[in-house]
Formats: structure tokens, sequence, C-alpha cells
């Protein structure tokens, strides 16, 4: 009998223990909570800014927004946390997911944390002075070149340019707002970092024509969001809602259909949106979480496009964030 009750005992603890950490996952703290908790860094134009208000805007904004669409039924349902080092997401429970121009490496996923998908490939270049008539990086030998100091693009600077046997003048700033001042000012002929840090300093400039972003590119930077690495089931639904945009791109749906597409008889469209049932269920989620993305946020050529596009200030073309299918770089596994 001793041994039965105690058989029974540690059952019943184990069962407890299950019970606890299925009501304490990240999907059910973030329902219970009622709206997403994103870490974000403003302040660069076109990914991540506030205003007055204290309205937040931009493409590292929206993914967040698509994410709390998926989870907790709206794009508006979430808060904004500033994160600046990834130190903090460790210390606050409360954020749920970061989003801030983070180039995904291995040093970085270390730090216990996992990254979703690239959501934006990126890369140090070059913004220079169009009067320079500059082609390439070997046309900036001997000319002084912003960059700011003691920050990894300061490092990879200096060694492209000794590989390459290029003289390099180099000029150490702050921050990007003051290799803009610099490069308004003549201080500076160029100014290098990664080419979305340089669309956004170009679109703030007084004359931001008189500048370009050569070509050129000295490393590879793909973005990423990122969650801790123990919150599985949400690093599921951070993944496959990055994949539902690109998803819907490649399908033709956007924000403005995505109800006439919700009557498709193509099983890929009902699928993504949710008319044939078992992608909800696979993530926890409800079968109409991709068509609330969609809806409330875009898919991920809308989401470029509003805030990076051509037809914004910082003018971005798509380049390798285009689908694979115009010769990008994007694409996603089968939503089935």
């Amino acid at each position: 009998m001793r041994r039965s009750a105690l058989l029974l005992l540690v059952a019943a603890v184990l069962a407890a223990s299950c019970g606890s950490r299925a009501t304490s996952s990240r999907l059910s703290r973030i329902r219970q909570r009622g709206f997403l908790v994103c870490g974000v860094l403003p302040g660069i134009a076109g990914f991540a800014q506030v205003d007055g208000n204290g309205r937040y805007s931009g493409f590292d904004i929206d993914l967040c927004r698509a994410v709390a669409a998926a989870v907790v039924g709206s794009a508006d349902r979430i808060r904004f946390e500033p994160v600046a080092t990834l130190d903090l997401l460790q210390r606050s429970s409360d954020i749920d997911l970061v989003s801030r121009r983070l180039t995904w490496s291995l040093r970085r996923e270390g730090m216990g944390v996992l990254f979703g998908p690239i959501t934006f490939y990126d890369g140090q270049g070059f913004l220079v002075a169009d009067h320079l008539r500059a082609h390439g990086v070997d046309g900036l030998g001997g000319m002084p070149i912003c960059v700011v100091e003691n920050s990894e693009h300061d490092v990879s600077l200096m060694a492209y340019f000794q590989r390459h046997r290029i003289p390099l003048e180099r000029v150490g700033v702050a921050d990007g707002a003051a290799a803009g001042r610099a490069l308004a000012g003549g201080r500076c002929q160029a100014f290098s970092a990664d080419v979305s840090e340089l669309a956004s300093v170009r679109s703030t400039m007084a004359d931001p024509r008189a500048f370009g972003i050569l070509a050129d590119r000295i490393t590879s930077e793909p973005l990423a969001q990122l969650v801790r690495q123990e919150d599985i089931d949400f690093f599921n639904v951070l993944r496959w809602t990055v994949f539902a945009m690109i998803t819907a791109e490649e399908l033709g749906v956007t924000s403005a259909n995505v109800g006439e597409m919700a009557r498709s008889e193509n099983p890929e469209i009902g699928r993504l949106l949710g008319t044939v049932p078992g992608n909800g269920a696979a993530l926890g989620l409800d079968e109409a979480w991709a068509r609330r993305v969609i809806a409330d946020v875009g898919n991920y050529g809308e989401v470029f496009e509003r805030n990076l596009g051509m037809s914004t200030p910082i003018g971005m073309e798509r380049g390798p964030n285009a689908p694979w299918s115009s010769g990008g770089l994007l694409f996603a596994p089968p939503l089935k």
C-alpha cells in the first residue's frame, strides 16, 4: 500500500508540473494578459519610429503587429517597450518578442534566444555624395568615410579596405544622425553602415537626392525577429506568421482583397486563410489567424512598400527582399 501511495503521489506531482508548464507557456501568458509586448528600438526611419502622440510605425513595428493579430486577435492589442540590448529581454519576463533590426548570428543566438525567419536581407554599404560619381567601393580610396566609432561596421570597414588594399581615411562619428550632419557639411564624402540605416539617414537629410547608395555590399546581414529559446510554442507562431505574409504576397492575397479571396477554391489560399482547416490547430491558434494578419497588417510586400518602398522617403527597391519568383530571396515553406 505504501508503494502504491508513493507511486500515486509521484504521478500527481508530475501531472501538476506538466500542467503548470502548459498553463505558463508564452502563448498562454499572452492570451491571459490580452496583448503582446514587443521590444523595439525607435529611431530608424522606416523601421521603428514613435511620434509625439506615442504612435509607433515602421517595418519592425508592423511585424510585431502581425504577431499580435495572430495570437490575440487584433494588431492593435500590443504594447511596445524599448530594448537597447538583448540583456533587457532576459531581465524582463514580460517582453514576448524583439523586433529591432538585429542580425541573426551564432553568438547572439547563443545568448538564449531563437531568431525567426529572415525578414530583411541587409548588408553594410556606402551612402555617398552624388557629385563624387563613385560607382563602387574602389572609387572611395583616400576619401573621408564616416563610420560609427567602435561599432561592428567600423571593424568591417577597416578589415575590408585593408584586405583589398584600398587606402582608407576613416572619420569616427557617434551615430547615424552625426554621420548625416557630417555628410551634409562636407566633413565626410561617404557613410558606411547597413543599407537599411543608410536609407533611413538619407531620408532625413535636407536634400536626399544629392546622395546615393552604392550597389556594393561588404557584409551580409540577415535581419530577423527573436524570442526566448524556451518559448517554442510562440517561436512557431512567429515563424509561420512571417511565412504566411510571404505566402500571401506570392498568392496575390492582400489586405484589400482578403475577404474576396477567402471564397477562392484554390486549396493553397484556403489553407492560408483557414477555410481549409488544420493550420490553426497545428499552431495552437484558431483557423482565422493568418486571415487576421493579412487583414490587419497586409502581406509582406504591402508592409515593405508602406514603410520602405520607392513611394516613401526611404526609397528602397525590393532587391533581395523580393519574392523568389521575382528574382529575390524570399520564399516560405508550404502552409500545409
